[in-house]
């Protein structure tokens, strides 16, 4: 695998992650929403963590700045 996310990138996922379960935990989301929405978390958190998006390849995107 080869990293296509940057910094900033990595930062906001963890950041919307950090939300989502926010929310589950206080109660605003419940039901098949919380539960799609905690999955989305979930992969936000793994993709964060390995610093690479699979959907970022299918489209060639990345975030990641190059070295030169």
């Amino acid at each position: 695998m080869k990293t296509n996310m940057g910094g900033m990138d990595r930062v906001v996922r963890l950041i919307i992650a950090l939300v989502v379960v926010a929310l589950y935990y206080f109660g605003v989301i419940s039901g098949t929403l919380a539960t799609v929405l905690l999955v989305l978390a979930g992969i936000f958190v793994l993709t964060s963590l390995v610093s690479f998006c699979p959907l970022y390849t299918l489209f060639g995107i990345s975030t990641c700045k190059v070295k030169n």
